[in-house]
């Protein structure tokens, strides 16, 4: 069984989750996956960020704390969003549980400003990664040991894959799902969500729309 877990944190950019836990949610219709939602507390967990009071947002409920979360996990998926920003109390423990649970994972894979977390938690130092080009400068300012790449959809450096923002987390979690299950198994998925797929990590246009 693949053990997954997701980082939750106030503030968290949904299509971020949502989009990776979709094509992980069809994965599972065929293959053994198990999912903990994690966060500081088991309190309901929303996607509006805070300096935002008009704006909607959606409520999602952890299955696990950071302090109880499985110890086995093999995968972590961070999310970005304007939640990232931040030195907060519950933030700084998603960032030190990330630190800690690192060396036991099989795999470590990041969605847009999700990238930023994982960098403050030093896990990133001297790898090749990218994150969000809209905020690529403030995010890359925030760790200057990581190799910061500006022009790529993701990037993969060892067992670590970083994708570029929001949607982009759809096209890495299919091009891990490909590495790990199989390039039929990825494409089908995409087939049936209805997603035209970047298979090119090195493809990306948004770096040249905001000047990368």
């Amino acid at each position: 069984m693949l053990k997954l877990g997701l980082i939750l944190f106030e503030g968290f950019q949904a299509l971020d989750a949502f989009g990776p836990l979709d094509c992980i949610n069809v994965l599972s219709r065929t293959e053994s996956v198990s999912l903990a939602l994690l966060a500081s507390t088991l309190e309901p967990v929303s996607t509006r960020p805070a300096g935002f009071p008009s704006s909607t947002g959606q409520h999602v409920v952890p299955t696990h704390t950071f302090a109880e979360a499985p110890d086995d996990l093999d995968v972590l998926l961070v999310p970005g969003g304007q939640g990232t920003r931040g030195s907060d109390a519950a933030l700084l423990e998603a960032i030190a549980f990330i630190q800690k649970i690192y060396p036991r994972l099989q795999y470590l894979i990041t969605v847009c400003t999700g990238a930023g977390l994982v960098a403050r938690a030093g896990v990133l130092d001297g790898k090749k990664a990218t994150t969000n080009k809209k905020a690529f400068t403030e995010i890359t300012a925030w760790r200057p040991a990581v190799q910061w790449v500006s022009r790529a959809r993701w990037v993969v450096d060892g067992n670590i894959w970083t994708s570029s923002g929001v949607s982009a987390g759809i096209d890495v979690t299919l091009a891990w799902i490909a590495e790990v299950y199989g390039e039929d198994k990825a494409q089908a998925i995409a087939d049936g969500i209805e997603h035209i797929r970047q298979t090119n990590p090195a493809v990306d246009e948004f770096a040249s729309l905001y000047g990368l």
